[in-house]
């Protein structure tokens, strides 16, 4: 059977201060937000694409078939 250890108030005041150092900490959230903004920023630039490949495509086939 293993013996239970027993935290010190030293020890329960570094763990107190690690998990609100980690709450305080923002590195982690700059490459959340840069993930999220990437995300909008291809859905944008997709829907954009896709709306002009149509239109493109159709005023391509309507220059084309004046020209014959």
């Amino acid at each position: 059977m293993r013996d239970f250890v027993c935290l010190t108030p030293p020890e329960v005041e570094t763990m107190k201060e690690l998990v609100l150092r980690l709450g305080r900490e923002e590195k982690g959230q700059d490459i959340a937000e840069y993930a999220v903004m990437l995300a909008v920023i291809l859905v944008i630039v997709v829907g954009t694409i896709r709306l002009i490949g149509t239109n493109a495509n159709n005023v391509f086939s309507s220059v084309a078939s004046s020209v014959q």
